[in-house]
């Protein structure tokens, strides 16, 4: 393993740790705002985590929020009774990119259980499949992961599936060039190097959604 992956283990361990921290804590509670919440999590990682940085957005989604996109910037909601809330936070930890997403489910709701269930699994199934490849594009993976959610019976939402990290801030390409995403337009190897021979190190996102019931769950974590 090369110390550019271990520097990105080593941020994403201590992004599970903050997410430790909030449910241990019980911040992700009915009645409070999206943004309330959110604003809690960045004062714990700095507190207690030393973390200060980030790269992208900072994302707490509750209800049908959680159908939205990362793209998307739905309105501040409260958290309710019986709700689904999705983190997704991008720290940056001693300069290197991590990036989580989780999802939590408020009561016992058996179908919201099963949605975050459902997308867990198959991120592993993802992550399975993945590795006994030995040539994959960007579409290919891509249309795997769409196919994975219908299998599971959800929609998938999401321009993406995935997207590189590395040291802040990774490599960037040229505008319309889609070659470090997960993308369905994007026709590169996924698993080849890039053009000075360095690995690329690949996040798998999958978004489930049922959109009938109004409601996703997240799943996101390095490959």
């Amino acid at each position: 393993m090369n110390e550019e992956k271990q520097k990105l283990i080593l941020a994403e361990q201590k992004v599970k740790e903050l997410f430790t921290a909030v449910e241990g804590l019980e911040l992700i509670v009915p009645g409070k705002w999206e943004s309330t919440l959110s604003a809690e999590i960045v004062e714990l990682a700095k507190d207690h985590f030393g973390i200060t940085s980030y790269w992208h957005k900072k994302i707490v989604r509750a209800g049908p929020n959680t159908l939205c996109s990362y793209t998307a910037d739905p309105p501040d909601k409260v958290i309710q009774e019986d709700d689904i809330v999705i983190l997704d936070f991008g720290p940056i930890f001693e300069g290197y990119e991590a990036d989580l997403g989780r999802t939590y489910v408020i009561g016992k709701d058996p179908l919201k259980l099963k949605l975050k269930k459902d997308v867990e699994d198959a991120w592993y199934e993802a992550k399975d499949w993945y590795y006994k490849q030995s040539s994959v594009t960007g579409t290919a993976y891509f249309n795997y992961c769409t196919a994975l959610a219908k299998k599971h019976g959800w929609g998938f939402t999401g321009d993406i599936a995935g997207h590189i990290v590395g040291r802040y801030p990774h490599k960037q390409l040229v505008p319309d060039d889609l070659g470090l995403d997960i993308h369905p337009g994007n026709n590169t190897d996924l698993l080849q190097p890039d053009r000075d021979g360095d690995s690329h190190h690949w996040i798998l996102e999958l978004q489930f959604v049922d959109r009938a019931n109004g409601i996703g769950a997240y799943f996101e974590q390095l490959l």
